[in-house]
Formats: structure tokens, sequence, C-alpha cells
């Protein structure tokens, strides 16, 4: 009798389990600062800034490689990963993936046509011209689409979180397949319900650091995800699938976010686990440095201070026809 084969608890391997230590850290320290933290400017100040950094690096790194590569064999997992995850963010983690994986990856970055961009966050959306939207123009349009997503998903418990008809967006991206669309809108469903109950117990722990320090940091967080987009694509060239985002090969960056600098490979091999998108680099080198794309010395997030491709003005569209 040959022995049946043990079932994987690791989709991709146990090296996730430290995305998931980080995770259910973020949930306790969350969930500590708001019962701990004193009054007091300082205080407050110093707990407001470790709610963004984790929120932000949340966003960035750890839910962003769950949505590309769920991190269990088994789906129940996921889900409730997801749920607590939405927690961490303040946004459900499933709608996350059909904006991002469903969208963003499906246009990258792409420039306007008739008037706007088929990529919801493209840096070419907010424009007057055919180049990247100013960066202030560009935090303050998505810091005001992230404002009205979290006031639709607080009048939505008038429906029990559920995804309403009026929600195109959400209705658009999911699966076409009856049985998957509905346990991805379902989903969005339960991440929105963890999500609010999640609120609804920071503020009872503390109304007053809810108020003062979390809301601000779920602002700001959103504002720094948007600068990281923002200098992931300012510079590249949306109609080349090898030139369309911007990498950055520091070392330590790369050991302390799982490779989030490998960005250009991320969009040639968006399934590929964060482990081997070195050897996604490897793989097309030749090809890369051909297309003559944008490397930069300093990680996205402060892709400021790469003066010279600030100064750059992107490469114009080719003719059309």
């Amino acid at each position: 009798m040959v022995d049946a084969k043990p079932r994987q608890f690791w989709r991709n391997g146990p090296a996730d389990s430290a995305l998931l230590a980080i995770t259910l850290a973020q949930f306790a320290g969350t969930i500590a600062l708001a019962a701990l933290t004193p009054d007091g400017l300082w205080p407050r100040l110093a707990s407001a800034a470790l709610v963004t950094l984790m929120m932000t690096y949340s966003i960035i790194v750890v839910t962003h490689l769950f949505v590309h590569q769920p991190w269990f064999t088994d789906n129940r997992l996921n889900s409730v990963l997801s749920t607590v995850s939405s927690a961490n963010i303040a946004q459900s983690v499933a709608g996350y993936h059909l904006t991002h994986v469903r969208n963003h990856h499906r246009y990258n970055n792409d420039r306007k046509r008739d008037g706007t961009t088929a990529d919801i966050t493209s840096t070419y959306r907010y424009s007057r011209d055919d180049g990247h939207a100013p960066l202030w123009w560009y935090l303050v349009r998505g810091l005001a689409s992230s404002a009205q997503e979290w006031v639709v998903t607080w009048t939505t418990l008038l429906r029990g979180c559920a995804v309403g008809r009026r929600e195109t967006t959400l209705l658009e991206l999911a699966a076409r397949n009856p049985i998957r669309r509905t346990a991805e809108l379902a989903q969005v469903r339960y991440d929105r319900l963890g999500q609010l109950a999640f609120t609804v117990l920071l503020a009872v722990l503390s109304w007053q650091w809810t108020l003062l320090c979390y809301l601000p940091s779920v602002a700001l967080a959103f504002t720094l995800v948007n600068v990281q987009n923002y200098y992931r694509h300012f510079g590249a060239e949306p109609e080349s699938q090898y030139a369309n985002s911007v990498s950055h090969y520091g070392r330590l960056y790369n050991l302390l976010t799982f490779n989030d600098g490998y960005h250009q490979e991320h969009h040639l091999r968006p399934a590929t686990h964060w482990s081997r998108l070195p050897e996604v680099a490897e793989q097309y080198q030749e090809r890369l440095d051909e297309a003559g794309r944008v490397v930069s010395p300093v990680p996205a997030l402060v892709g400021f201070l790469d003066t010279g491709r600030v100064g750059r003005r992107p490469p114009a569209a080719p003719p059309v026809g």
C-alpha cells in the first residue's frame, strides 16, 4: 500500500512564514498601541508614526506579495488571512487584488487614450498633457479616491458590506466564472466586515487614539503608498514590457522588503514568487539592458532624490498606426 503524499501547508514554501509573522505582529501591535499609548503629544506622535510605518510597509510589501501569491494551500486560511490583512491596511485585500492584479498589471501604468487611462492608478491619469501628472496632484487625487472608498465601505454596512450595483470597478474586475465571481465578491464582503470591526475595536479601546493617531496614519500611509507607485513608474515607458517600470537593486532594501526593488522584473512575471525575482533579472538581463529602462539608485519611496530622473521627461508615445 502506497502512503498518501502529505498535504503541504505553504503554497510556495516556508519562506513566507516571515511575512505571516509580520502580518500578525502588525495586527496585535496596532491593538496594543490603541490600548496602551499614553496621553500626550509625543507619545501620540510616536504611536502614529509607528502605525504609519507598519501600514505603509504592509501595503507596499507584505499584502502586495499576498495578493499575487497567497501563502497557503488551503483557501480557507487564505480567506482568513485576507480579512486580517484588510484590518491591517484599512481596505479590502480582495478589492486590492482586483484593482492591482486585474487592472494595474494588465494595463501597466498606461498613457491616456480618449481622455483617461485604463489603469486606474496610472501616473498619467490626472495629467493635463501627455506626460505624468505632477506628484502633488497625483497624491491629492489618490487620497481623495481612498477617502471616497473609505466612506463607501462604511455605507455598505447597510447591506451587510456586500458589493453594491454602483461599485462598477469591482464588478467589472471580478471573475466571469460564476463560482469564482461569487467567491471573490464574498471575500470583499468578509474583508470589509473585518476592517470595520477592527476600526470599531480600536475606537472602543480609545476613541481619542483612533481619531488623533489612527485615522491620520491611514491617510498618511495611503499617501506614501501613492508616492511609491508614482516613482515606480515615473520616467518609464508604458509601451515596452521591458521598460514600463523602475527597479532598484540596493541589497539592504531588497533584503528588508523581500525583493520589492525588482519591480520591472515583477511586471514581467507578476506571478513569480518574490524569492525568484533575481532569477528573472538574470534571465532577461540582455533584453532589459537593450530596452533602455530606468534603474533608480534609490528606493521608489524616496524617488524624488533621484534628481536625474525627476528632471527627465518620459519618452514620447509612439505614433498611432
